[in-house]
């Protein structure tokens, strides 16, 4: 069986569990330490990121981007109304767009600096660079949580899902990067209603149980976490 290499805390490592549970394609989940930079997982992926695919021919396939063009181009296209994926070429570009403004523009503004400071610390040596959150760090992502979330409710309230009339890839990573958010309590639900509605919605599909089941160890998530009617 194909084996995914990732972290539970991984907004990009939960965007690819979406998409092989959206498409019913199981796989062996192993979870890593990226920060411990293994022997045996720098050969798979020298950069020391996740996810990590690995076939069942022990090829490696490395990066949220990477991995859900792949997945698409051998699983998506025989989905046909359940693709995630537009057929547009327009669309697909806002779809990829989408996609890359939350793995990318809000998890560098946001979700990886409190993943480190609140999760990642907690788990490293000093030598790693583990210890005491950075006050600072934690301070500037919070500061950007609320325009994010402002942006999110937009899409949410002027279009059926966030790239357009159905589910896709760009729902996913919104909704990869603000389960991890939500799993901290991050994140003031009163404050956007609109986007607690659409981010329900996700929670309810059968692709987010187990990451709702989830817990990380020596870190228990806000009580609302799992619950769909929050």
């Amino acid at each position: 069986m194909p084996t995914l290499f990732h972290h539970p805390m991984s907004s990009s490592s939960r965007f690819v569990r979406l998409i092989l549970s959206e498409y019913g394609f199981p796989v062996e989940l192993i979870e890593e330490q990226p920060w411990e930079k293994r022997r045996e997982f720098l050969a798979l992926n020298p950069a020391a990121t996740l996810p990590v695919y690995v076939d069942d021919s022990m090829r490696a396939l490395c990066g949220p981007a990477v991995l859900m063009e792949f997945l698409d181009e051998t699983h998506g296209v025989l989905k046909r109304d359940r693709r995630l994926f537009a057929e547009d070429p327009f669309q697909r570009a806002e779809i990829r767009r989408l996609t890359e403004w939350f793995l990318a523009k809000m998890e560098q503004d946001v979700t990886r600096p409190l993943v480190r400071e609140r999760v990642y610390k907690l788990q490293m040596t000093a030598a790693q660079g583990g210890g005491a959150p950075d006050s600072k760090a934690l301070r500037t992502a919070r500061s950007n949580i609320r325009q994010h979330m402002k942006y999110l409710s937009w899409l949410a309230g002027s279009r059926p899902w966030l790239a357009g009339d159905r589910l896709t890839y760009a729902d996913l990573a919104a909704a990869a990067c603000i389960s991890v958010l939500d799993y901290l309590g991050e994140i003031d639900w009163a404050e956007t209603p609109i986007g607690k509605e659409w981010y329900q919605r996700l929670k309810s599909r059968p692709s987010f149980r187990p990451l709702l089941a989830e817990r990380v160890r020596g870190l228990t998530p806000v009580s609302h976490y799992a619950d769909l009617d929050f």
